[in-house]
């Protein structure tokens, strides 16, 4: 990676770091470390939780839980890459984050956010195979298909973004070096650079748009499908159990495409900036706690497999 800078503008130095103004409130600091930190203690936890389930339980080897534990790694992930650098900012009050550093949680932010939308598509795509084609479930969604949306999933989210952090680390960056934001996203870093972003912005509008409508279209009629399918059955308890099997991942995209919906549709105005900045704050924080929280709380299966795992962990003992 290349970071070409412009020292030949008059007055003005190249940064060697850019200053993340997380929440602009420094009285506000050691409150925030103390609400911050057990979620992602319990976010971590309880992500790897469902990968070890899921991994040690035979019960749970099926598509669903495949899919599920992959989504708990990319949580571990994506909050690892924002959390414990805005945590330790807290304490030591140091706000600096290195270019090379800023770029590389741009990278990982953009690449997991996009990997997780191909991720919730997939998973509503299975939840309407075992609704609607119950039949032919198992020959549509066998352990091969499962491991190539997954890999799929993995290249789309992160191979494209890594073309973007390419373009963006060749901007010139000879001014300004405050970022109005608790974490680096490439719209923040571009809007620092003195270089002409137009091409920048166009394939970064260009990349959003693949890996977020085409995800989003898919989950949207998969649970159409559902929906449809669950209105059909007969039985008050057949409508109850088709429902349950599919309302924890419907709860995990409602936050999850809601939160990012309202950040990055919305104009870009200053009077929204702070409301932006809030809400910013469910899909890197409170998205990945909920994942964990809906799965286990709201599945029988899961609830079974944490007290097998308990027991035999007694025995040992």
């Amino acid at each position: 990676m290349h970071l070409n800078i412009n020292t030949q503008e008059e007055n003005q130095t190249a940064p060697v770091a850019f200053i993340l103004l997380d929440f602009n409130n420094e009285d506000l600091h050691i409150l925030l470390f103390i609400l911050f930190l057990p979620i992602f203690i319990v976010t971590v936890a309880g992500n790897m939780l469902i990968v070890i389930l899921v991994v040690l339980n035979q019960n749970l080897h099926t598509p669903m839980y495949f899919f599920l534990g992959n989504l708990s790694c990319l949580e571990i992930c994506y909050s690892s890459n924002i959390m414990p650098r805005m945590l330790t900012s807290f304490l030591s009050r140091d706000k600096t984050i290195s270019i090379i550093g800023c770029f590389v949680q741009s990278y990982f932010f953009g690449g997991l956010a996009a990997t997780e939308c191909c991720f919730l598509a997939a998973m509503s795509y299975d939840s309407y195979l075992a609704i609607c084609k119950p039949l032919r479930y198992r020959t549509l969604m066998h352990g091969r298909i499962c491991v190539l949306l997954m890999t799929v999933s993995w290249i789309i989210g992160l191979l494209p973004v890594s073309v973007l952090i390419s373009l963006v680390s060749q901007l010139h960056f000879c001014g300004p070096n405050k970022i109005d934001h608790f974490f680096c996203s490439l719209t923040s870093v571009m809007r620092l650079s003195c270089s002409d972003t137009h091409l920048v912005e166009m394939f970064t509008f260009m990349f959003s748009a693949i890996v977020t409508m085409p995800p989003l279209l898919i989950t949207l009629a998969s649970y159409v499908c559902i929906i449809r399918s669950i209105l059909r059955i007969p039985s008050t308890t057949g409508k109850q159990k088709a429902f349950s099997t599919c309302s924890s991942h419907l709860t995990v995209v409602v936050c999850f495409y809601g939160s990012l919906m309202f950040v990055y549709v919305l104009p870009n105005m200053s009077s929204l900036r702070n409301l932006k900045k809030m809400f910013s704050l469910f899909y890197t924080l409170l998205t990945p706690l909920v994942n964990p929280i809906v799965y286990s709380l709201r599945n029988k299966e899961v609830k079974e497999a944490i007290k097998k795992t308990f027991k035999f962990i007694n025995r040992i003992h």
